[in-house]
């Protein structure tokens, strides 16, 4: 899968604003004039969705600031972040304000008070403009659809979201999934509470949009955390950097690869490498210039690369233990010496330790008397 450039997110992250901006106005006007919950519902899932993509605006240009002293490394994360909290305003705006709805409607409905969508005579009203928002919807996630198109490589649509290091398509894809899918429960709450006379299916409805949009933050905020916490390039890219290190003669090695995304176009490149024991330091550092020049060629994303050489050293291997021959007459092993009466010298000490006197010579030793 290719990378995700901001660029790309970012026109995907526009087309999704301008739809959900649209459609959150709508849907409030056709709250107003019905009282559907399911409605409501919408209305704050739109508002909440727009409010996630000035989010994941504002982190892609904070993102785009220079590397500092405090943060050498620069501000790619940022992106990582503003998608996190898409997630905790998906949650909290989005689906537990739904679910909240949905138990305020329950309670009107059970206490048999009167249903302003079932008295309204705009209800026709709601299922115009939630056709319309599908409409809208549509089109914005046939946009981000495009763009994950272009890079998802063979990866199906879960399997990008969950191995893609740029946050912003992923976040749109399950946005607009989430939009459509809601809208689509909620016109149906609506028809069948105008059909059958029952409120319940307007509560159903809102509920139900608020046990998605709780599951899509979720699924939102557990991707993110692993890119926060860091993530490796990815396999084909580690396997593409590996090679061109081992490309050049003079490096007899790879010891060890690690690879860190410091933000979605970045990626940190630390390597062990093995090479002779009589390499001169001129030419060591000409063969580490190479190698940090070939494997940018492989992967543009390659920001800081740290190659550490060092000397292979591998331990021999154990000899295999000698079996006796299979015609070999075992004999029978001597009896242990018996132990010399005479007690053994003891050991001479290392050189440079001067070894205590033992008890016996002490005795013998004159007393040395001060003098007065």
């Amino acid at each position: 899968m290719g990378a995700v450039s901001q660029s790309q997110g970012s026109k995907a992250v526009v087309a999704a604003m301008s739809a959900n901006l649209a459609i959150a106005v709508l849907k409030l006007v056709a709250w107003a004039v019905t009282g559907a919950a399911s409605l409501l519902a919408e209305a704050v899932h739109s508002v909440a969705d727009s409010a996630n993509q000035v989010v994941l605006m504002l982190g892609g240009r904070s993102a785009r600031k220079q590397a500092t002293a405090d943060h050498p490394f620069g501000y790619g994360r940022e992106r990582y972040i503003s998608a996190f909290l898409v997630g905790i305003i998906l949650f909290s705006m989005g689906g537990l304000f739904a679910l909240y709805e949905a138990w305020h409607k329950f309670l009107e409905v059970r206490a048999g008070h009167p249903n302003a969508l079932l008295q309204s005579r705009w209800w026709w009203v709601a299922l115009v403009i939630l056709a319309g928002s599908i409409v809208a919807e549509g089109l914005s996630f046939r946009t981000a659809w495009r763009e994950a198109q272009a890079v998802r490589g063979q990866d199906s649509l879960p399997q990008f979201i969950r191995r893609s290091r740029s946050p912003e398509l992923p976040v749109v894809l399950l946005e607009d999934s989430a939009a459509l899918i809601g809208l689509t429960v909620a016109l149906l709450g609506v028809t069948l509470t105008k059909l059958t006379g029952n409120g319940y299916f307007d509560v159903v409805g809102s509920g139900l949009i608020g046990a998605l949009l709780v599951v899509v933050a979720l699924i939102v905020a557990v991707e993110v955390k692993s890119l926060l916490l860091g993530e490796s390039a990815r396999p084909e890219a580690q396997a593409a950097i590996a090679r061109a290190i081992q490309a050049d003669p003079a490096i007899t090695g790879l010891i060890h690869l690690k690879t860190l995304h410091l933000g979605p176009d970045s990626i940190l490149v630390a390597a062990k490498i093995a090479v002779p024991e009589t390499v001169a330091a001129n030419d060591l550092s000409r063969v580490i210039d190479a190698a940090e020049a070939r494997v940018r060629a492989v992967e543009p994303m390659v920001g800081p690369i740290y190659l550490e050489p060092d000397i292979w050293r591998q331990p021999p291997p154990a000899a295999a233990p000698v079996s006796p021959p299979p015609d070999a007459t075992p004999t029978a092993s001597p009896l242990p010496a018996s132990p010399s009466p005479t007690a053994t010298p003891p050991a001479s000490p290392p050189p440079g330790v001067t070894p205590p006197a033992s008890p016996a010579s002490a005795s013998h030793q004159p007393t040395v008397e001060p003098e007065v």
